[in-house]
């Protein structure tokens, strides 16, 4: 079903847009056998390491396919577009019919597009500047900065290099914790673990604190976590830590991911998270997928950080991803008292890897202090996109 389901745009494609062509029947049986082949990206990377989720090709041709894979969702939509069009042109005009030049616009379109997409969803991400005012946030920790990096999906297509690249521009912000909150990998630990060794160099003052995503279950998730434990990263797993400067305090806590009972471990829990935090503290939550947000500002959470949407990856695209995680897709939420901010993504899944509208994001988060007369916590997102240089740059 799964395969199935991702053959739909390509054979409507074949359908509606091959077919059609005026070209010589060999030309078009070339083609669709080139359609078919790239629609079936997931079922070769099932062949190569048995998982679609981690394609084990050389990084040039996943790149190759992920391009192809995309020009073919976008042009089935385009397609779909001229053809309602079409239609609607027959039933009060008459006639109707799409003219070739039409199709190759929207071929050369969705190509385009795609490219750029792939561009958008493999380079490493830009800075995001939020600001997130939280009632009752010791003064000590007004102004405090935090990284939040989340869904590297490192593999084949986000390597060595990519990896090291995240470091460096990280690194260079000078924050005070880094909180990384799931997915951090696709693969065998046997086949990713030189392409997570660059994350040992990650700094900060407060250190460097993770939690599981889903993707951690699929490719054993102890070892996983004793690789991460190894590289310097400190797990929250159904835990907190209690973050101290000048006599403030701050609660760190952090679950494991809702898909983690499939595969025998121990679903999240929020309350053994709290268990023997300190009252009367500001809690900052980390929980990989936003939709129990409500049940974490129930429990008094000031600041829950998120990711695993992707921010959507494309508009239209991201409205799906909404109403399967609770209308929460990107960006800054109020849930009552709570603030809830759903990270873009530093990168994304290497099976879809498409961007356009919805970019990534190294996301540098500074808290405020706000009173709790001033009413629910206020966020006013600072967004801008800089490209930093490398810590050792010259």
């Amino acid at each position: 079903m799964f395969h199935l389901t991702f053959a739909l745009p390509a054979l409507y494609v074949l359908a509606r847009f091959v077919w059609p062509l005026p070209w010589a029947l060999g030309g078009k049986i070339a083609l669709a056998v080139i359609v078919l082949v790239a629609s079936q990206y997931h079922l070769w990377s099932r062949l190569s390491s048995g998982s679609v989720f981690s394609p084990e090709f050389p990084r040039a041709l996943v790149l190759m396919f992920n391009w192809a894979f995309g020009a073919i969702v976008l042009l089935a939509v385009m397609q779909i577009a001229l053809d309602v069009t079409a239609l609607i042109a027959r039933l009060f005009r008459g006639g109707g019919a799409i003219p070739d030049s039409a199709r190759y616009t929207a071929a050369t379109a969705a190509m385009l597009l795609s490219a750029f997409g792939v561009y958008q969803a493999t380079r490493v991400p830009p800075l995001k500047d939020v600001e997130i005012a939280i009632p009752g946030l010791p003064s000590q920790f007004d102004g405090y900065k935090l990284l939040q990096l989340t869904d590297l999906h490192i593999s084949r297509l986000f390597p060595k290099e990519w990896t090291q690249a995240v470091v460096e521009r990280s690194n260079a912000l000078g924050v005070d914790l880094i909180v990384v909150t799931g997915d951090l990998i696709d693969g065998s630990f046997g086949a990713r673990r030189s392409d997570v060794e660059p994350l040992r160099e990650l700094r900060a003052r407060d250190g460097v604190w993770v939690i599981p995503g889903n993707h951690e279950y699929f490719f054993g998730y102890e070892e996983w976590m004793l690789q991460y434990a190894s590289l310097g990263m400190q797990a929250l797993a159904n835990k907190h830590t209690v973050l101290t400067r000048d006599g403030g305090s701050l609660v760190l806590a952090g679950v494991t991911d809702l898909s983690a009972p499939r595969s025998s471990h121990p679903a999240p829990d929020l309350s053994a998270a709290l268990d023997g935090a300190p009252s009367g503290t500001p809690i900052i939550l980390l929980d990989h997928q936003p939709r129990n947000a409500s049940q974490a500002s129930a429990r008094g959470v000031a600041l829950q950080l998120s990711g695993h949407t992707h921010g959507g990856m494309i508009p239209g695209l991201d409205r799906l991803v909404a109403r399967a995680n609770n209308g929460f897709v990107s960006g800054p939420y109020q849930v009552g008292g709570m603030t809830l901010y759903v990270n873009n993504g530093t990168a994304l899944w290497p099976g879809f890897a498409l961007r356009l509208g919805r970019l990534s994001e190294l996301t540098r988060i500074t808290l405020r202090r706000a009173s709790p007369q001033d009413g629910p916590p206020a966020h006013a997102p600072m967004s801008s996109e800089r490209t930093l240089a490398p810590a050792n740059a010259g």
